[in-house]
């Protein structure tokens, strides 16, 4: 799932026979060919990834996508085109002749008489190593003291004795543990539960809830972090719309009519980039009436999130570089001034605000070790501040909510209604 950006590489061609020569085709986008009212033959060239490949003796069918559009385009090649390359996530173009289809499912079709893959695609090699982080543990990674503390049932007996000796809590995220992991596999993450003692009934929050987590190693810049966070975003999008299209069909017809448009409008726009800066100054000018005053220095509220991104034209925004006294220790000082930011990212989306919470990590012992020393965590944390005495390298990290993804695609309003059995305040029924 962490494949969002295939190695680019040369131009290959699958058909080793000379093509005769015809008139330049003409370049559509999927949804251009898709809803092409004409079918007499005209050839054309369209671009973009595989979805699937289905071979037969004789026939093979493609399906490409280009981000225009939810639906795929059926491509029908002979069987001469097979090939390995060939593959779920690889780029291509394909020249042929748009032809009406014989199949229910689809107006037309493309009737291939090229094929060159731009760019192969190793699905199964990644990079990315999955790490399954602990549930328990003696780390609070957010800081917030936001933690459902573990004790054996029968200390109510023994209330002196500790089970782990030290004080063990559910984990509210694996970041710190991919941290140590990454110094071995460069590339690590996870995917579980997490669990926030967050006293909110809000539309948008669990007490139990899913995150995919990443770190990676050798990264020095908000915009390499970014890249994957958006590639992520719509490769795992493109991926569920293309194995499970009925499913999102359904909730887009009957639970969020228009949310179709608004995904593909997502999908094809390169996401936005301002500063939290920026950011507060924006909804300063704002002519809404917001229930908290956004101030610099302030936490952004979801209604300033979501209002940030119907500014940005309902297009996903990364806001960077948050103040310093807001964020977590790990977080990289941008020695900056005299507004103290550190590199935080967070990506905001449209119906939900933030998805995706990131940050480059303070790799500098010095930094950390100060940092540690002023919150009184160095005690607590000198496991975390020896890792940079050895070999320590520049890196970052972020963690996507699962739940709040499924509210960003399917766009369901309430964050109980994506998962089945939903714990938050006053509510673990089963």
């Amino acid at each position: 799932m962490f494949g969002a950006r295939c190695l680019l590489r040369a131009l290959r061609s699958c058909s080793s026979a000379p093509c005769p020569r015809h008139k330049p085709s003409a370049r559509l986008s999927v949804r251009d060919a898709l809803g092409a009212r004409s079918t007499n033959g005209e050839r054309v060239k369209v671009q973009g990834w595989i979805r699937s490949v289905r071979s037969q003796k004789e026939v093979l069918f493609l399906h490409i996508n280009d981000g225009s559009s939810l639906e795929s385009l059926q491509v029908v090649a002979d069987s001469s085109f097979d090939s390995r390359e060939l593959a779920f996530g690889s780029s291509v173009e394909v020249q042929g002749q748009l032809v009406k289809s014989p199949s229910k499912k689809q107006n037309v079709e493309l009737k291939a008489e090229k094929i060159e893959i731009v760019g192969n695609c190793d699905t199964k090699d990644s990079g990315f190593v999955h790490i399954h982080t602990p549930i328990i543990t003696s780390n609070d990674c957010e800081g917030a003291g936001e933690l459902f503390q573990v004790e054996p049932s029968s200390k109510i007996k023994v209330p002196e004795e500790n089970f782990f000796n030290v004080p063990a809590f559910l984990t509210v995220s694996g970041q710190l543990h991919l941290e140590v992991m990454s110094g071995a596999f460069t590339q690590v993450f996870t995917f579980g539960p997490t669990f926030r003692a967050e006293n909110s009934q809000s539309r948008r929050h669990l007490a139990e809830f899913y995150m995919v987590e990443a770190e990676i190693s050798f990264v020095e810049s908000l915009q390499d972090l970014m890249r994957v966070m958006e590639g992520l975003f719509k490769t795992a999008t493109m991926t569920v719309l293309s194995i499970c299209p009925e499913d999102v069909e359904l909730c887009h017809k009957f639970i969020a009519p228009g949310q179709k448009d608004k995904l593909e409008h997502m999908l094809k726009n390169n996401f936005l980039i301002i500063s939290y800066t920026e950011a507060v100054e924006i909804l300063k000018q704002a002519s809404q009436n917001f229930t908290f005053t956004p101030e610099w220095g302030v936490d952004l509220q979801t209604e300033h999130e979501k209002y940030l991104v119907k500014h940005c034209g309902n297009i996903p925004v990364f806001v960077i570089n948050y103040p310093l006294a807001l964020k977590p220790f790990y977080m990289r000082d941008n020695e900056d001034g005299p507004q103290h930011t550190v590199a935080a990212v967070d990506l905001l989306v449209p119906g939900v605000g933030e998805l995706f919470g990131g940050s480059l990590r303070e790799e500098r012992y010095h930094f950390l070790e100060q940092r540690l020393a002023r919150l009184r965590l160095t005690e607590a944390y000198q496991w975390y501040l020896d890792l940079r005495r050895f070999g320590s390298v520049p890196h970052g990290g972020f963690g996507m909510g699962f739940e709040r993804y499924l509210q960003c695609i399917l766009g369901i309003d309430n964050i109980k209604d994506v998962i089945p059995f939903p714990r938050f305040t006053h509510s673990c029924v089963l």
